[in-house]
């Protein structure tokens, strides 16, 4: 039975768990704007939190296509103020942070954050000896290029075999370095330098995965590749957003970043029961 201890609490990922997304930035792609103020944070997060999430995954620089960066100063300003706000409501879910900076992940897993949730997996200079020296479980990424130009023409020989051997490559990294294997997870990076026709493949072959022998994160919620499909905007994505999440599931996901909670709770409850049924 797999298990994360993340700042003290163990996850339970012998069935699939819920990662909410709370992006307080005013440029990401679905959500930005929405959670700038502290108030309106700490009550979405609370939201998640009562609907079942098992992690809240913080961002204070969006990452979508055409992004530009955020001054290290900025995020922290951004982020670690609620996060030390969460830790003092003492809500029984796990704060992760979603950041490439080294000193940023320091901050705030000092601030209470159990999680790391790096879309560069960790090949920013010294992040790969601050997660090994913080002893907290980090998900590492598959992203090709940087976010503003990574869907400028993304190419690969085989995007699921490409995508395998990079993680592959990042593991062994964070392995030498010293992080424990027990705290890392893998994401395919899910429009992270991808084209429609790519994303598609690697969800249909997610299982390939599986040969890491480590926690695979899906993260499609109202992801373009959604939209590509069905011609609709990010927040009109939801049945869309739940079919993807449970394709996942069958194909080993173990956490699902999502925007929508609720809606993917009851999906993983529906999961879980047909698993166990005879």
């Amino acid at each position: 039975m797999q298990y994360l201890n993340c700042a003290g609490k163990n996850i339970d990922l012998s069935t699939p768990q819920v990662m909410g997304v709370l992006n307080v930035t005013p440029d990401s792609f679905s959500d930005g704007g929405l959670y700038t103020t502290m108030d309106a944070a700490v009550k979405a997060a609370e939201d998640m939190f009562e609907a079942g999430a098992a992690f809240i995954d913080i961002g204070g620089e969006s990452t979508r296509p055409g992004a530009q960066p955020v001054s290290l100063d900025e995020e922290k300003r951004r982020v670690i103020p609620l996060i030390e706000k969460l830790k003092q409501r003492n809500m029984d879910a796990v704060i992760s942070i979603d950041t490439s900076k080294p000193d940023l992940m320091k901050s705030a897993v000092d601030a209470g954050a159990g999680l790391i949730n790096d879309v560069c997996a960790l090949t920013a200079p010294g992040a790969l000896d601050a997660v090994a020296d913080m002893n907290v479980p980090v998900c590492i990424m598959h992203m090709q290029g940087e976010p503003r130009t990574m869907q400028a023409n993304p190419e690969y020989k085989d995007v699921v075999e490409d995508v395998c051997q990079y993680l592959e490559q990042r593991l062994q990294a964070c392995l030498a370095a010293g992080v424990n294997k027990r705290n890392i997870i893998v994401d395919p990076g899910f429009g992270f330098g991808k084209t429609v026709e790519q994303n598609f493949s690697l969800l249909k072959h997610l299982k390939k995965l599986s040969q890491l022998d480590v926690p695979v994160l899906a993260g499609l919620s109202r992801k373009s590749m959604l939209g590509a499909v069905l011609d609709k905007e990010p927040r009109q994505r939801l049945s869309g957003s739940i079919a993807a999440a449970c394709f996942a599931m069958i194909n080993g996901a173990s956490i699902l970043r999502v925007h929508d909670v609720v809606e993917t709770m009851d999906a993983v409850k529906i999961y879980t029961a047909m698993m166990a049924g005879k």
